[in-house]
């Protein structure tokens, strides 16, 4: 995994994260906002594309990969299905979006054309604690390397497995 692949903080509640995707730009935009693709590197559910719209987004994590592992203890109430609700803040496609992410904030998504691919930008930010930036940074990090490997064709990597490493992992690059 390479270095730059890793989230960073931006503030102590705020996590950014980039992947370069392949392109055209509407078709990154679609990955992100169409519930049959999402529901495929993220969550499934209807987005209303339009700010104040309603975001449903429903996550089964076990369906994301083939032969994954079990979800870990803390997160076993999410393993078969978990929902979260939230509402359009910005929706400028196929550039921004943003939306509210249920009690946990705000999430950003930032699209923007370099050379043959798409510079994705998500910055999820107001997160009420700790624990929630290292599992968020830990989601979003495992989510996005489902995205580019749907994207690429490839294999993609068991979803639990890798979370429960990138945990680890932004523990230590996040300190107390």
């Amino acid at each position: 995994m390479k270095d730059d692949d890793y989230g960073v903080l931006t503030a102590p509640d705020t996590v950014r994260i980039e992947r370069l995707l392949p392109g055209p730009i509407e078709r990154a935009w679609a990955w992100i906002t169409e519930e049959d693709k999402r529901a495929q590197w993220l969550a499934g559910g209807a987005m209303d594309l339009q700010v104040g719209g309603r975001v449903a987004l429903t996550f089964r994590h076990k369906e994301l990969t083939h032969a994954d592992d079990p979800a870990p203890p803390k997160y076993a109430d999410m393993a078969a299905c978990a929902e979260l609700l939230g509402q359009v803040t910005v929706c400028e496609p196929p550039h921004r979006l943003a939306h509210t992410w249920g009690g946990q904030g705000e999430v950003q998504y930032e699209l923007r054309e370099v050379g043959g691919g798409v510079r994705l930008v998500i910055t999820h930010q107001r997160l009420p604690s700790r624990d929630d930036v290292l599992s968020v940074s830990a989601g979003w990090h495992a989510h996005l390397d489902l995205l580019v490997a749907r994207l690429r064709g490839r294999e993609a990597p068991r979803y639990w497995q890798l979370h429960s490493r990138l945990e680890v992992d932004y523990a230590d690059r996040f300190p107390v």
